[in-house]
């Protein structure tokens, strides 16, 4: 199998990836809808079943050089360990051959998932949240029932350090605010080492914001678990808030309902609470790599045109400085929760 190239992820077209389908045993009508997605290529294809029946798959092709195909493989694991435990997620369909990972010629992997319909919520009720926080504990009691070594561990090396060592060797920081940004991440990642260094980190969805979770008339459920990884629990919960539940009531309100769905099923470490802010502000840097690593893929530039400015980069400064006052004060005082 040939090395994948960007160049071949980037030129990817319908008839590359109806090819692809078919190549790996499955029908198409021919039907291939592009679907909007920044870190893969997701495309909307009809396909036609054994039995003449016309259904729609979502056909996701893998960044090449972000995730090795074990490192794939144990998102899918991780799906199937909560589906067998009655955890409402979206897993791949298996292939012919009962794979659920395929490869291009150029070596680009693939999945094939079912089309589901749903919406994301914009806000969730008191006992939604509830439901949430029930979900999240079966979610989490699944994930400590084995391991994934192969995936990120989530700490201020690799969401902190090793983005600041990619921006500053990639000359991303603009000369008047290098030294301020380079600070300001030393001393969040200084201040967060001793809370990661104490963890015991697991298995986790990694980016459960509201956009990766649908309803529908069945009710809730996950989807979309390309960052899955390696981490402290309270991370799948504080991404679904508003706000800083430290200084914002409706945020701590939300959090609470959260926690008396979570705690109805399984004991929360709630020590983890105090690290909420510590963890937003690594995910700016993250964010920040994110763009770079991927700024010669031609759909970044248009939907980060800010980005590479030095306005950017004052703001990101500017931000970050808010993270590390708030995360001191979350640090010294009292317990949230």
């Amino acid at each position: 199998m040939n090395l994948p190239t960007n160049e071949s992820f980037f030129s990817l077209t319908p008839d590359v990836v109806l090819s692809a389908v078919e190549s790996s045993g499955i029908m198409c009508t021919g039907r291939c809808l592009t679907l909007n997605s920044y870190e893969n290529r997701v495309y909307d294809v009809e396909i036609e079943d054994a039995e003449g029946r016309r259904l729609r798959r979502v056909i996701k092709f893998y960044r090449p050089g972000r995730w090795s195909r074990e490192q794939i493989l144990e998102e899918h694991q991780f799906i199937a360990d909560l589906a067998e435990n009655e955890v409402p997620a979206i897993g791949p369909v298996p292939f012919p051959d009962g794979s659920t990972l395929a490869s291009t010629p150029d070596g680009i992997h693939y999945t094939v998932f079912p089309r589901v319909g749903g919406r994301a919520p914009e806000e969730m009720s008191a006992e939604q949240l509830r439901r949430m926080g029930r979900l999240l504990a079966r979610l989490h009691s699944t994930g400590l029932r084995r391991q994934a070594p192969h995936r990120v561990v989530l700490d201020h090396r690799s969401y902190g350090l090793q983005n600041l060592e990619l921006l500053e060797q990639g000359g991303w920081l603009p000369l008047e605010v290098r030294q301020g940004y380079r600070d300001v991440v030393q001393r969040i990642c200084s201040l967060s080492e001793p809370f990661f260094s104490k963890l015991r980190p697991q298995r986790l969805h990694g980016d459960c914001h509201l956009g990766n979770l649908l309803w529908n008339d069945q009710g809730p459920f996950f989807l979309d678990f390309d960052d899955m990884v390696n981490g402290p629990a309270v991370q799948d919960l504080w991404l679904m808030l508003p706000g800083r539940p430290g200084s914002d009531p409706v945020a701590r309100e939300q959090l609470e309902l959260l926690l008396e769905g979570y705690e109805s099923l399984t004991d929360f470490d709630r020590a983890q609470l105090r690290w909420i802010e510590a963890l937003r502000a690594l995910r700016f840097v993250h964010f920040s790599a994110w763009i770079a690593r991927r700024w010669q893929d031609p759909a970044f530039p248009p939907a980060f045109p800010q980005f590479n400015t030095p306005r950017y980069w004052q703001d990101q400064l500017s931000d970050l400085r808010v993270q590390l006052e708030f995360l001191t004060e979350s640090t010294a005082g009292p317990r949230l929760g």
